[in-house]
């Protein structure tokens, strides 16, 4: 009697472990991306990457600010394996916490050096020029400024558009920073501001400089080439100004990811970032 009554747990015992097992095969199958990309790319990549490796990927959008703040506040009890953004002074935030675990040097490999982390804890994934788009019907090249600088001066008033609540426009004034340090960079800031009409975004700016709505904005490149490749050239009414002699408003931002340290399924992490920076992505 005892027997009969005994086997019946023992197999629920065992159908309990084998639940619970596959419930960890399911999770270590997937991995949780804060994402401070595009949705839209994000989501594509997402797709494609699911069906080359059999990894699910569950997104969290956000901005790319906001994302960095939040994985710092949640530390080591984040769900998040990966982190992927438009910037890098996020990843550069999150590297000096200590809270990335060093991508595989094959991964890094792929990308020039220069673009990458120099500890090896996140890999640069795209990297856009800071230009103006101008409109060629209302200046030509030869009257662009030669300097982001001059961008603060009263000649261009009403001129220019900038987006600064857009991801794109914080590495350009932390480079500012860096190079003319606090009292030059609020001048400068005072004066753009004065200067320039607010957009929301850089694709808000280049539209109205293509339109004529504006004369010229400071854009990343990315932006002007999406924008001609949907209208093609005849109804492209705008090109690119590329500043010169080094100047920092050629600044080059890359986009990066990384993997936190407390990842749940570094491995997958790891297949992520090998899946970003390769061919089929690209």
């Amino acid at each position: 009697m005892s027997q009969s009554r005994w086997v019946p747990w023992r197999q629920l015992s065992q159908v309990v472990m084998l639940s619970l097992s596959i419930a960890a095969s399911a999770h270590a199958a997937s991995i949780i991306v804060y994402n401070a990309q595009h949705e839209q790319v994000m989501n594509l990549l997402a797709k494609d990457f699911e069906q080359q490796t059999g990894i699910g990927v569950k997104i969290r959008n956000g901005k790319g600010s906001a994302l960095a703040a939040q994985l710092v506040t949640e530390g080591a009890n984040t769900p998040a394996d990966v982190y992927f953004t438009e910037s890098s002074p996020e990843l550069i935030l999150l590297e000096e916490k200590g809270l990335l675990t060093k991508v595989d040097p094959a991964t890094l490999a792929v990308i020039p050096a220069r673009f990458n982390s120099p500890m090896g804890d996140w890999v640069g994934v795209t990297a856009r020029e800071s230009v103006l788009a101008y409109n060629t019907g209302k200046i030509q090249a030869s009257q662009l400024p030669p300097s982001l600088f001059d961008l603060a001066k009263p000649e261009w008033k009403g001129k220019i558009g900038i987006a600064p609540s857009d991801a794109d426009f914080l590495p350009l004034v932390s480079a500012v920073l860096a190079l003319k340090g606090q009292d030059q960079t609020l001048q400068w800031l005072k004066g753009l501001k004065t200067n320039a009409q607010i957009f929301d975004d850089d694709e808000g700016v280049v539209a109205t400089v293509n339109r004529g709505g504006m004369v010229t904005g400071v854009i990343n490149d990315y932006y002007w080439a999406r924008l001609h490749a949907e209208l093609g050239d005849k109804a492209t009414r705008s090109a690119l100004y590329h500043y010169g002699n080094g100047d920092v408003g050629s600044l080059v931002n890359v986009s990066g990811a990384a993997i936190m340290k407390s990842a749940h399924n570094t491995d997958g992490a790891q297949q992520f970032l090998k899946y970003l920076v390769s061919e089929r992505r690209r």
